[in-house]
């Protein structure tokens, strides 16, 4: 039962997060810069229930591939809460720092793909859906803001 509860967290984290970077990037595209940056806090403060699942994910045998998936995912959301909120680097600006991010960004919620999975069919393919949306919204808020 615990581990049939944990699979929907997984899965409704997981598209939560899509949908929210979906958001960020079209505030980005409308310079709407306040709204983003509370739409980066509401994701930032998905790290606690995926904390909650890595910390689970021991009770429940899960693979070493879903706490990679997790553990990267977290890894991410400190970064962007170091680097945005704490310190407010403009590394986006440094080409290396930011490829290394992007490349953290998308290894992250790509793995939130396969935490989708757990939960089944449906929930695999809406997290495939949202995650080529975001994938799409990205590269064109990119183009059209060089963020």
């Amino acid at each position: 039962m615990t581990g049939d509860i944990n699979n929907i967290i997984g899965a409704a984290i997981s598209l939560y997060i899509f949908v929210l970077c979906c958001l960020i990037f079209i505030s980005r595209m409308l310079k709407h810069y306040r709204l983003e940056y509370w739409l980066g806090i509401l994701v930032i403060l998905c790290a606690f229930p995926l904390l909650y699942l890595l910390y689970s994910a021991y009770q429940l045998n899960r693979s070493i591939l879903y706490h990679i998936q997790i553990g990267i995912m977290i890894g991410f959301i400190f970064i962007e809460w170091f680097l945005d909120y704490v310190i407010k680097s403009d590394f986006r600006k440094v080409k290396w720092m930011a490829i290394a991010y992007v490349m953290f960004f998308f290894a992250g919620t790509g793995g939130m793909i396969g935490i989708a999975s757990y939960a089944g069919k449906i929930w695999t393919i809406s997290a495939i859906i949202l995650f080529f949306i975001m994938t799409t919204l990205a590269f064109v808020q990119h183009v059209k803001t060089g963020m």
